[in-house]
Formats: C-alpha cells, sequence, structure tokens
C-alpha cells in the first residue's frame, strides 16, 4: 500500500509539472499574429544606452536588446534570464530581481511578436557602493529564460551580485 501511494504521488506531481510545462509552452506560441516562440539561435542580445545615461545615487544601468535575426516573426514573453560571471568565465552568486528599476517602470511580462529585425527592450539596473561587491566581467543573458544564453563583455562592480530587470517591451521602459 505505501508503494502504491508512492508511485500515485510521484505521477501526480509528474502531470503537474507536465500541465505547467505544456501550459507555459502553449502561451508564449499562440496570439493573435499565431508567431511561434523566438527561438535563440534566431536572436541577438546586446546593451545599448539609446535611452540615455543611467547613472545616480549609486546605481548604474544599462538597456538590453534583444532582436529578432530570423526570417520569420517570431515572440517572447517575460523577463530575461541573468548570470554574472567573473575572470575566467567562473560564475559569481547572481540575484536577478523582476520588477520596477531604479530608473524604469516594469511593462510587466507580455506577450511581443517580433517580425524580422524588430528588438525588444529590458531596463537592466545595479548598485556599486562597494557592499559585497561582485566583480563581474562577463554577462549571461537568455533571452527566453532557457537555458541557451548569450555572454557579453560586462565590466562591473555589482553589489551582492543583485541585479533589477524589467520584462521585455517593444518600447524602452522609462519611468
Amino acid at each position: 500500500m505505501r508503494g502504491l501511494r508512492t508511485a500515485l504521488i510521484a505521477t501526480a506531481a509528474v502531470a503537474l509539472v507536465g500541465g505547467m510545462t505544456a501550459g507555459v509552452a502553449s502561451a508564449a506560441t499562440t496570439g493573435a499574429s499565431g508567431a511561434g516562440a523566438c527561438q535563440p539561435g534566431t536572436l541577438k542580445v546586446t546593451t545599448t544606452d539609446a535611452g540615455g545615461t543611467q547613472a545616480g545615487m549609486n546605481h548604474a544601468g544599462t538597456y538590453l536588446t534583444v532582436k529578432n535575426t530570423g526570417k520569420t516573426g517570431c515572440s517572447l514573453s517575460g523577463y530575461p534570464g541573468l548570470a554574472l560571471e567573473g575572470k575566467g568565465h567562473t560564475a559569481l552568486k547572481t540575484t536577478a530581481r523582476h520588477g520596477d528599476t531604479y530608473f524604469a517602470k516594469d511593462p510587466g511580462a507580455h506577450k511581443i511578436t517580433l517580425k524580422p529585425g524588430q528588438a525588444a527592450y529590458a531596463d537592466l539596473v545595479w548598485t556599486h557602493t562597494g557592499a559585497s561587491t561582485a566583480h563581474a566581467k562577463y554577462l549571461q543573458i537568455s533571452p527566453t529564460g532557457s537555458n541557451a544564453h548569450s555572454v557579453i563583455s560586462f565590466d562591473q562592480e555589482v553589489d551582492n551580485g543583485t541585479l533589477a530587470v524589467t520584462a521585455w517591451s517593444a518600447k524602452l521602459p522609462v519611468s
């Protein structure tokens, strides 16, 4: 009886996780345009100061840009996955906080359809007061939150390895 109960619990857990995964996948790929989810190989991530310099009160920031380099439209939603790397690409403890940043309001997770060549943006902000500083040299960015990511140069001092980031948006996030 105990073995059966354990098997039933395990089966229920697998069904629940499978259902949640299927729901996420279908939410990312459906919509009015019918564009499928963006695939990591068709996205290019960079940083830009297109919105102007973001610095003040021990805060610094930049915008993340993700561009559809594919031949067809695709959609993405949510927040970029982030991880800091140190010298020699060593992993650094990183905490990514989703929501408003010091410089911009969070538009919230919503579906964005990118035609070929179009871009989406997120605001990325950190503090640099010297509190338990992570000496970052690189930043891993996963546009879709999957394991696939790009690594860009990011020579910054980041307090406690904590980054604040807004959701992807079709326009530059502003306050």
